[in-house]
């Protein structure tokens, strides 16, 4: 049975990944002329998969080492060592016993803790605990992809989640330094948070500055993203409306994740030799909706008060400017301007918003369409 050309939950092949195409070009002509790239977009924009998309072209994927390393649920060092490490294994263990074995020889500081399963395969799963000196093991991780044979690839999602860590400007420095030294390998640096991104790549007195060709991704054009998707409900003999993307496009701020997901629905929703009209787009997003209705729901409720009351306050505004001001703080019937800017704070570091240039918008969509739903904004 033929899969839903809508893919909703990660890269699936260039068969299903509409356009990108100088994009694709760009970064791997930077890869294999030994660069680095920054890759900067707001989160759902389809920046993963396009790595990914690039990381399978065959000038890459024929000649290098690839490692897909996502350090969003870091918050230390260690952390950082333990999901790196793991990233690097589960890429060799594929590769044959003498290529990870090269691998495990390499981690000194690891080695006796490294098991192993039924089949005789190498499993990272090590536990923090277990990683006694994250910086030497970070040292014997640098130095495997050093001497590694093939040239090799690093792409960091999410990389501005180590200025989080507590002791994140030393972590940057560090990182510098042995990413400096290792010249058999280079890194994607990608990351969601445009601000505390540019600011590592462009501040003269930072450790990365100009390290890197800085690439700030932009939604896939309505044209391009139109075709693509009329094409695939043509090829399972069904039809598309022009007027249905023209919508979606709209109401989803040209967000790819988003529009997939009601693509998807309106895909099952249109049986073969008919029409996906505009009219049907209500109740796939209410489908949507009422399938995330309890998560959204408990996420609400736990907010704390003043971060709720702003949430809710910025959901309403869509683009919310000077959010500490006192027209902001009186339409919304919010507490003073020190609470608002301390509930920012508090939503900015759970990600369930997002501030370029001073503008506030919350990241969700549908969870916005979910509040309008619920007539909760």
């Amino acid at each position: 049975m033929k899969r839903n050309p809508f893919v909703t939950n990660g890269y699936a092949g260039a068969e299903y990944f509409c356009d990108r195409v100088q994009e694709t070009g760009t970064i791997v002509s930077l890869l294999t002329n030994q660069n680095n790239i920054a890759l900067i977009s707001p989160r759902r924009l389809g920046k993963t998969d396009l790595i990914r998309h690039c990381l399978q072209q065959p000038e890459i994927k024929d000649a290098y080492l690839t490692f897909e390393v996502d350090v969003y649920a870091t918050s230390s060092l260690n952390d950082f060592v333990d999901v790196f490490g793991k990233a690097v294994l589960e890429t060799l263990r594929p590769l044959g016993r003498k290529v990870w074995e090269g691998f495990l020889n390499m981690l000194s500081s690891l080695r006796s803790e490294i098991t192993f399963d039924i089949n005789g395969m190498p499993t990272w799963g090590l536990g923090l605990a277990k990683i006694a000196n994250a910086s030497t093991t970070l040292d014997e991780i640098f130095d495997y992809l050093q001497n590694a044979g093939m040239p090799c690839i690093v792409a960091i999602d999410e990389f501005q989640q180590i200025l989080k860590y507590p002791d994140g400007e030393k972590v940057e420095a560090a990182l510098r330094t042995r990413i400096q030294r290792c010249n058999n390998v280079n890194f994607i640096f990608s990351g969601s948070h445009r601000h505390l991104m540019s600011a590592m790549f462009v501040t003269p007195s930072r450790p990365f500055y100009q390290s890197v060709t800085i690439m700030n991704l932009k939604p896939i054009p309505y044209d391009k993203y139109l075709e693509f998707c009329q094409k695939k409900f043509c090829e399972a003999g069904k039809r598309l409306d022009e007027k249905t993307v023209e919508v979606l496009y709209a109401r989803f701020q040209s967000v790819t994740m988003y529009m997939q997901k009601v693509l998807n629905i309106l895909f099952t929703m249109t049986p073969v030799g008919g029409a996906c009209t505009v009219d049907m787009i209500d109740e796939a997003v209410e489908m949507l909706l009422n399938m995330a209705s309890d998560g959204y729901d408990t996420i609400l409720n736990q907010m704390p008060e003043k971060q709720r009351n702003l949430f809710l306050a910025i959901s309403a505004e869509g683009r919310a400017c000077n959010i500490s001001g006192g027209l902001f703080v009186r339409k919304y019937r919010l507490l003073s301007s020190s609470s608002v800017l301390s509930a920012a704070k508090g939503l900015l570091e759970k990600d369930f918003i997002t501030q370029d240039k001073g503008v506030y918008y919350t990241y969700d969509l549908l969870f916005v369409e979910w509040m309008k739903m619920k007539r909760i904004i």
